[in-house]
């Protein structure tokens, strides 16, 4: 077995175990996760994580058909891929908050909900990743289409006025789908049940369903974000099976412990006043590399520079929630 394969099966075997038990202990039918531990078990899974691609960069095999290091290449990599996957999904957990508050759903039943959205979450990302990772290796041009995607989303979340308490699931195509093909029992706590020989959904599964369509969007928009981040400067240095077990990897590290974030995040979510400013310039500067990856004055900084985009992603994070804090510090001396 080679030290590429021990990393593959490490990474699964730390991931299904972290999905076991965040999935056990946050949140069952009597009670809900408190805020402190939420924030403990949140911390816990980042360090290990960072633990993670602490041993990619130290101890990753070095590809012979180069001399640029595969290890730190691939852990700067797993690392700018992950910050900025735990941006985006903060900012999917603001929307689920938003969504179940919208729709009465009650507190003791969200937790059975966020687990099956970030259930169908993980296997979207993964399926997005595989193929989107293909296309672009087959079709060099969508490189370009990705790019364009992200700035355009960027330019989007900067305009938009609407703020999450603005979110409105009865208008969502899933939602009136949903409501016109089969009657609704408002009071069920099953997803799907039946009545006089009909089947019946709750208002539990339009939650889901409201969920679901989000987290496609969501896909939509973070998967060319993480084919963007591997695939810069990555060709003759990574093999196409290393890009996808970093993007798959990094992905699957951000999206572990987010039952716990969500928990944590509830009592915060009003304090994170710039978070969607700082993933849209995080979106739109990684868009704007894939836009200029062949003109030979950006190519020459990024590939020989593969620290600018982690620095770019940290120094965006950090600013935005320093400036959310002094934002948060002046209203409170207003109050």
């Amino acid at each position: 077995m080679d030290l590429h394969q021990v990393f593959t099966y490490a990474f699964w075997i730390i991931f299904l175990i972290a999905f076991v038990i965040d999935f056990r202990f946050t949140g069952t039918k009597d009670r809900t996760m408190s805020v402190k531990k939420a924030i403990g078990w949140t911390l816990f899974w980042i360090a290990i994580a960072f633990a993670y691609d602490a041993f990619i960069y130290l101890y990753y095999p070095q590809n012979p058909e180069t001399t640029v290091s595969t290890a730190h290449t691939m852990g700067l990599k797993f690392l700018s891929g992950f910050l900025m996957e735990k941006s985006l999904s903060v900012d999917n957990l603001f929307v689920f908050i938003v969504i179940f508050s919208s729709m009465g759903i009650r507190e003791e039943k969200q937790a059975k909900l966020l687990k099956l959205g970030i259930l169908l979450s993980i296997i979207l990302r993964i399926i997005f990743i595989l193929a989107g990772m293909s296309l672009v290796h087959q079709f060099e041009w969508l490189f370009y289409v990705f790019g364009g995607i992200l700035v355009f989303t960027a330019i989007k979340m900067l305009v938009k006025k609407e703020e999450l308490e603005e979110v409105h699931p009865e208008k969502n195509m899933m939602y009136k789908w949903a409501s016109k093909i089969f009657p609704i029992d408002a009071h069920s706590d099953k997803l799907i049940l039946f009545k006089e020989g009909k089947i019946t959904v709750s208002y539990l599964f339009l939650a889901l369903l409201v969920i679901a369509s989000s987290d496609v969007l969501f896909a939509v928009d973070s998967i060319p974000a993480i084919i963007g981040i591997i695939r810069e400067g990555a060709q003759g240095i990574l093999t196409s099976s290393q890009e996808n077990f970093i993007a798959i990897s990094s992905n699957m590290f951000a999206v572990m412990g987010l039952a716990s974030l969500y928990f944590a995040l509830k009592s915060v979510m009003n304090s994170f006043h710039y978070l969607k400013v700082g993933v849209a310039v995080i979106l739109a500067f990684i868009g704007f590399k894939m836009l200029v990856a062949d003109a030979a004055f950006f190519k020459a900084i990024f590939e020989e520079n593969h620290w600018i985009s982690f620095a770019v992603i940290v120094t965006t994070i950090f600013i935005s929630i320093i400036a959310s804090i002094v934002k948060n510090k002046i209203e409170e001396k207003k109050g």
